[in-house]
């Protein structure tokens, strides 16, 4: 799907127009991802990264952290007992 927006001249001239259609495509997906909406494999598919290395460095970069508990922890460990670590 493509979408087009409409930005006044004298906005996009001091926005830069050197990719903007790339930061407004990540601006949009961070917050997609904030709000829950998209998953990281979505959100990695969406911004074309090959990595989940490049997505999560995007992510840092964009002071976005995933939500990790103390349940997740323990489930973690539990997990790599299972399979002998």
């Amino acid at each position: 799907m493509d979408v087009t927006i409409q930005i006044p001249d004298d906005l996009a001239t001091r926005l830069g127009t050197a990719d903007l259609p790339r930061r407004a495509l990540e601006a949009l997906a961070v917050e997609e991802f904030r709000a829950e909406r998209l998953t990281q494999a979505e959100l990695r598919r969406l911004l074309g990264f090959a990595t989940r290395q490049a997505l999560d460095a995007f992510l840092k970069a964009h002071e976005v952290y995933l939500s990790y508990t103390v349940d997740d922890l323990n489930q973690d460990r539990d997990d790599l007992r299972r399979l002998g670590f």
